[in-house]
């Protein structure tokens, strides 16, 4: 069904199923947001062969994981091509580089998808026009149904996992999304079906979306310090 339309970038997709269609507003907070979008271009990075992990063993535990560059070679896109660079020569720990790379993140993926087309501004004035606030909404809703669909039929057992929505169908649940994608189902028996398809990706992709729940829990950590 959604074979012909063209795939946008992981990190893509999860900004737009992380906001209010019609609001533009963020169902999560924007750093937990953005730490879910620092996992989803390195999860692109990997699947495309660009980037490996250390091995996760008794030798080399998941919250050491270290990144390494495989392919040292432009991928043509302006944030993949920013995170490469950040992890050529240094080999940063894996939640240490979400954390740091996720610090403007948000705002580039947006400025992203405005450039794109996918987004559009709106711009709101109160106050007899003394305040501007400027939102962003989608172009056209299908961008975001698309997403909602693909997990819809994932969930489902209609479409069989590929890498992709796998992989959205973890960073999903584990943001606490899957209430989000408005589906008639029971929301925790949801999360753990997209939890038990994620649960069957590749092992790296798993430790990526590990680490961005930790790291999202070290948010939450501090808050309360």
């Amino acid at each position: 069904m959604t074979a012909s339309i063209p795939r946008l970038p992981l990190r893509d997709d999860l900004f737009l199923l992380g906001h209010d269609d019609d609001t533009g507003r963020p169902h999560v907070h924007r750093q937990t947001l953005a730490l879910g979008l620092a996992g989803a271009v390195l999860i692109d990075l990997y699947l495309a062969g660009r980037v490996t992990l250390d091995p996760n063993d008794d030798t080399c535990p998941a919250s050491r994981q270290r990144i390494h560059q495989h392919i040292d070679r432009p991928v043509g896109d302006l944030i993949a091509d920013a995170a490469t660079a950040s992890i050529r020569h240094a080999h940063p720990p894996l939640r240490g580089w979400l954390r740091g790379f996720s610090a403007d993140l948000y705002d580039r993926t947006r400025a992203g998808l405005f450039a794109g087309g996918i987004l559009r501004q709106h711009t709101r004035r109160r106050l007899g026009g003394l305040m501007r606030a400027d939102t962003y909404l989608l172009s056209d809703s299908k961008w975001a149904v698309i997403a909602r669909s693909r997990l819809r039929y994932l969930a489902a057992g209609h479409e069989q996992p590929d890498n992709h929505t796998a992989a959205l169908a973890g960073l999903v649940a584990d943001l606490g999304l899957t209430y989000h994608l408005y589906l008639d189902d029971d929301t925790p028996a949801m999360t753990s079906r997209l939890k038990a398809i994620a649960a069957q990706h590749y092992q790296p992709v798993r430790d990526i979306i590990a680490a961005v729940d930790a790291a999202v829990g070290d948010l939450a950590t501090a808050a309360y310090r």
